[in-house]
């Protein structure tokens, strides 16, 4: 059936045949792959050109036409303005069928689902682990690249991920924003709180699989594991002796460098 005779056959008023005419012609472009709209700025193509195009354009322009009354924030699409207004009403419409955890984005709760059902549909090229979001490949691979996109503005450092290099940021500024409850004692990550909170709670979740000893730290069960595998890690690089830990090696080397810094507690 022709176009034209498609939309006789639907409609009968002059001005709505040119409109369901239209979208029918948008509608065959599913079907035929057809994108005649091309982006003046970096030849990408589209289907549409008042919608698709236009907004695409806006990347290029840095336009914002979508204003958010709370807070003046500005957006490129309405849709972008609509999920970020649930930041100030506190609405989250998505929910888990499985928990009952609700989310403000859909693509959170998609990802949240995947931890019920285990999918982890972003496979790495390089060494084919897979995981659960396209924001983890794309950390991951970074590891293969070499990639450190984030730069400490003190000193130069940087990092694979925004999170590594806050948590760097707090040796210039001092920052410990993570409490223990149980004595008041601050620390620069929540990793470093937990490992923390076992001195008060007597956890040890590290149990080692030959002796049943237990440890809070996972550091100390490796390290505590060499006394029975007999691994010498660490190498003097003046005599070739080996130890345990580091800590042994850094007082052995002490016996070529001479190096006595305990000296003046003794003369005290």
């Amino acid at each position: 059936m022709s176009l034209r005779l498609y939309s006789r056959s639907r409609i009968r008023d002059g001005s709505h045949q040119l409109t369901v005419f239209s979208d029918l012609k948008i509608h065959l472009k599913i079907h035929t792959e057809e994108k005649p709209y091309s982006c003046s700025d970096c030849g990408k193509c589209f289907k549409t050109s008042t919608v698709t195009l236009k907004t695409h354009q806006r990347i290029h322009t840095g336009a914002k036409p979508y204003s958010c009354s709370d807070c003046g924030k500005n957006f490129k699409t309405s849709n972008e303005l609509k999920v970020h207004k649930r930041t100030h009403t506190g609405e989250k419409p998505f929910f888990c069928p499985d928990c009952g955890t609700s989310f403000s984005h859909l693509s959170h709760l998609k990802s949240h689902e995947r931890i019920h059902t285990g999918e982890k549909p972003y496979s790495c090229s390089d060494c084919g682990i897979c995981f659960k979001t396209l924001g983890y490949i794309k950390v991951h691979q970074r590891t293969h690249t070499g990639e450190k996109p984030f730069f400490c503005s003190d000193c130069g450092a940087s990092f694979s991920q925004l999170g590594t290099l806050k948590t760097h940021q707090r040796i210039h500024t001092g920052a410990k924003p993570y409490s223990c409850s149980d004595c008041g004692k601050c620390f620069k990550t929540s990793n470093k709180l937990k490992v923390h909170q076992r001195t008060h709670t007597g956890e040890k979740p590290y149990i080692c699989s030959d002796c049943g000893a237990g440890f809070s730290q996972l550091g100390n069960l490796k390290t505590h594991q060499r006394i029975h595998t007999g691994a010498k890690p660490y190498s003097c690089s003046d005599c070739g002796k080996c130890f345990l830990t580091l800590c042994e090696l850094k007082v052995h080397q002490r016996t070529h460098t001479g190096e006595k810094p305990y000296l003046n507690l003794l003369l005290i």
